[in-house]
């Protein structure tokens, strides 16, 4: 039989493709890979579709190193937008190690806001109360304004098996509509969206207050919220590596059935994760408020909760972790201010969180090249 030109000119590769489920553990330095992977990947992305649109790739990453690295000054400001996205990416970490998926991080931070801000416009304090009595109050405000929302869906799911994901997003919304009824109303400054300016005890100090003693530091916005996110970071580290409640966290979030087997009362531990994540959400709106806008507003946050859920898996839940990834979503929310063309900087969040989510098969699957076996005729 005549064999065809299209047989004859037939390629063939000799190696195959195959993927394989992974049935040993994940190496430690798996994971940690593929996140840088994902981010240099994501600009890699990026750069293409600038290129297409007629930018320049290389004058824009230059512009964005500038903009978020590039002096003292800016670094400050990179630092103090990472300070609340350090603290919900805490949140998120927490609750995601146990499998609770909390998509509430944004409405924890929002009541967190209006708890701290009950200390000032209540007023739990009077006017001439110090900073250390008024800070130390507003911090514990704002974690228990964020425990209580979280409280809730937490009760829910432990004790009626509803889906976390559904309240816990739909919390968000009420959430930010009661801060717009205060803000709009009672508390309204004249009429405007936001309330009056806290009094100066309220403030958390910034580096620019100590510029006449060190003239270096004039411009510097960073305030002590940095302390408290960095704290809070290495608080949940203990917490998940080394106490006996981090052990029952994992050990549920793996195997509900074998941590139930085990004695561990899950019920009890969903509600009390939910409301230490939400705590940690609600120290982040605190610390906005009291380091950076110094009143309740209607716009404190351009959507940190959310955002914190594509740290927590960058950072591959590891809480440490959480503090470099938060730096760089820092970097993308200053630059995205000065940026062109403008949504560059939201383009560059989208394809991290779509490459991180496809970077996981890789922590699920190997992908090996095998030489082909040639047939023995």
């Amino acid at each position: 039989m005549a064999t065809t030109s299209t047989e004859k000119h037939k390629v063939t590769l000799p190696y195959m493709l195959s993927i394989e489920k992974r049935v040993e553990d994940i190496p430690r330095w798996l994971p940690m890979i593929t996140s840088i992977g994902s981010v240099v990947s994501a600009f890699i992305i990026a750069g293409v579709i600038l290129k297409l649109i007629g930018g320049q790739p290389f004058i824009v990453l230059r512009f964005f190193f500038n903009a978020t690295f590039g002096s003292w000054a800016v670094i400050s400001d990179t630092l103090v937008k990472a300070t609340p996205l350090i603290l919900v990416g805490l949140a998120c970490t927490v609750a995601f190690k146990m499998k609770l998926w909390n998509i509430g991080a944004e409405g924890q931070f929002y009541m967190g806001a209006f708890f701290a801000s009950l200390v000032v416009l209540v007023p739990l304090v009077g006017e001439d109360a110090s900073r250390w009595t008024t800070i130390p109050l507003m911090m514990v405000m704002g974690m228990i304004g964020g425990a209580l929302w979280g409280v809730i869906p937490g009760v829910l799911k432990a004790r009626f098996a509803v889906n976390e994901i559904i309240t816990t997003l739909m919390l968000n919304y009420i959430a930010i509509l009661w801060n717009n009824f205060w803000i709009f109303n009672a508390w309204s400054d004249a009429g405007f969206q936001m309330t009056p300016t806290f009094i100066k005890a309220a403030w958390l100090p910034r580096l620019t207050d100590y510029a006449r003693q060190y003239g270096s530091l004039s411009g510097m916005t960073l305030h002590l919220g940095i302390l408290f996110a960095v704290a809070a970071a290495i608080l949940v580290w203990w917490v998940l590596a080394r106490s006996r409640w981090g052990y029952e966290i994992k050990l549920t979030g793996d195997n509900k059935e074998a941590a139930r087997y085990a004695g561990i009362n899950i019920t009890r531990n969903i509600i009390l994760v939910m409301m230490f994540s939400g705590a940690l959400a609600g120290l982040g709106g605190m610390s906005e408020i009291t380091g950076v806008v110094h009143r309740l507003q209607e716009r404190i946050s351009p959507g940190y909760g959310f955002t914190g859920i594509i740290i927590a898996w960058l950072a591959k839940l590891n809480p440490i972790a959480v503090i470099p990834v938060s730096i760089l979503f820092g970097a993308l929310i200053v630059a995205g201010r000065e940026i062109q063309p403008t949504g560059l900087a939201n383009l560059l969040q989208g394809i991290v969180l779509f490459m991180v989510i496809s970077s996981d098969f890789l922590l699920r699957y190997k992908i090996r090249l095998t030489p082909k076996t040639r047939k023995v005729v």
